[in-house]
């Protein structure tokens, strides 16, 4: 007896017409046919059911805060750090968690139940930390959410920042952020990374930096970063965010800076929609897009994931919490169009993000934690094309959201897309 079994799934590694048993929030079976029965019963009909999205890189305290208080006119990055220096004294910690807590709704919704979020600590108030620590305890049934005490405003170029961050972090927050770039020199934002760093190391913690999220070729932290990475010992347990810069950098400089990279088995973190909005500003034509070099990356054997960053802030008037949407962009800022190449950029937002975010038990094996969702599409390239409706979302074997399936839609199930094919799908299984 299970407590649900998901019948007739396509799995994001091909597999086909397979049925998951879910039991006690475990996944307990994967076969070709479960015979027995189960407390609930839901027929895939042939779609995609994958583990949830993840979103390694997101700032909760800003979310839905657009407008407030005015609107980012020129809509560049400067100018939102302005705005949120703006609005910061304004922020009290129930508005703060009504807005993160509408957020994590719809990111129920949208299949996304891991989140990690960076907090600014450069306000001594905390009024951020505060909040966000009440809305991780508030969401924990349906979302994991981990935090990263960010000091938004520079670790040493914030007044009274150090003190702030260890604050934040003494306050419970599990993560160690930064943002070297923002610092007055170059100079500072590499004391930064050394010094977060050995806090990192002395308190056990993971780091999580935004690092060169900027136009400038020589911004070169990721480098500092790799290096402190080794020296402390945190192989595996660092978060490079954004690394723009490498855009803009000369190709025998990213030849020897990739590797080192490598060494150090820091975890990137692109943010498509985010990155290719506010980078290359500056730019006429020709104009640079700013994502970092995802592709090479990639090759290199480094984990890299897709981070969200923004929704509907002083940063990004738009946004969904739809992950789909942002492995989207990625596929074509990345120009990532490839059969394979797609199934990597799946794999940036679900298990890739799930290594960088350190999660036990993430995935489809069984073992594994039963938080699944099923897809109104096919397989992983109808997903990513059509950013389906989740149909299910199911967290610890339970189902806690759902959305009826589109009508309309051209669905191709794997099949190439033609004139001759389509009056096969159209208007006789509109919901296929």
């Amino acid at each position: 007896m299970f407590d649900l079994i998901i019948r007739n799934a396509n799995l994001p590694d091909g597999r086909q017409g397979v049925d998951l048993g879910l039991k006690g929030g475990k996944i307990t079976a994967i076969e070709r046919s479960i015979a027995a029965t189960a407390g609930d019963d839901i027929d895939a009909t042939g779609r995609l059911v994958s583990p949830p999205f993840c979103d390694p890189h997101f700032h909760m305290d800003a979310t839905l805060s657009l407008g407030m208080p005015r609107m980012n006119v020129s809509g560049t990055l400067l100018e939102g750090i302005a705005l949120w220096g703006e609005l910061r004294p304004l922020l009290t910690k129930e508005a703060l968690v009504e807005r993160a807590l509408r957020y994590c709704d719809l990111a129920v919704s949208q299949g996304l139940l891991y989140i990690r979020s960076h907090v600014d600590t450069s306000d001594p108030r905390l009024v951020t930390a505060e909040a966000l620590l009440e809305v991780k305890e508030k969401v924990a049934p349906y979302i994991d959410l981990q935090l990263v005490a960010f000091p938004q405003d520079g670790y040493y170029r914030a007044p009274d920042g150090v003190r702030s961050l260890e604050r934040a972090l003494d306050m419970g927050i599990g993560i160690v952020g930064g943002i070297p770039h923002f610092e007055r020199t170059m100079e500072d934002g590499t004391r930064s990374v050394e010094a977060l760093c050995r806090i990192a190391a002395d308190r056990g913690l993971p780091v999580d930096m935004h690092c060169d999220e900027t136009d400038d070729p020589m911004s070169r932290h990721i480098e500092t970063l790799a290096a402190q990475t080794v020296r402390f010992g945190l192989k595996g347990r660092v978060a490079g965010s954004h690394l723009t810069s490498m855009h803009s950098m000369d190709n025998y400089y990213v030849s020897k800076l990739i590797p080192l990279i490598a060494e150090a088995e820091i975890n990137v973190i692109p943010n498509p929609l985010i990155n290719i909005m506010l980078q290359g500003r500056h730019d006429t034509y020709p104009k640079r897009r700013g994502m970092t070099r995802v592709r090479e990356l990639m090759a290199a054997g480094l984990n890299v994931s897709f981070g969200h960053d923004c929704v509907m802030d002083p940063w990004y008037s738009m946004g969904s919490g739809d992950m789909l949407e942002v492995a989207h962009m990625a596929i074509h800022v990345a120009q990532m169009a490839g059969i394979e190449d797609k199934h990597k950029i799946f794999d940036a937002i679900t298990v890739n993000s799930a290594k960088t975010m350190g999660l036990d038990g993430y995935g489809l094996d069984i073992g594994c934690k039963a938080d699944l969702i099923v897809l109104q599409a096919a397989d992983v390239t109808e997903a990513l094309r059509l950013k389906p409706n989740r149909l299910f979302v199911i967290k610890a074997g339970k189902v806690i959201a759902r959305t009826a399936p589109r009508i309309g839609e051209l669905f191709l199930g794997g099949r190439p897309a033609s004139i001759d094919c389509a009056q096969d799908y159209l208007p006789q299984t509109p919901q296929r």
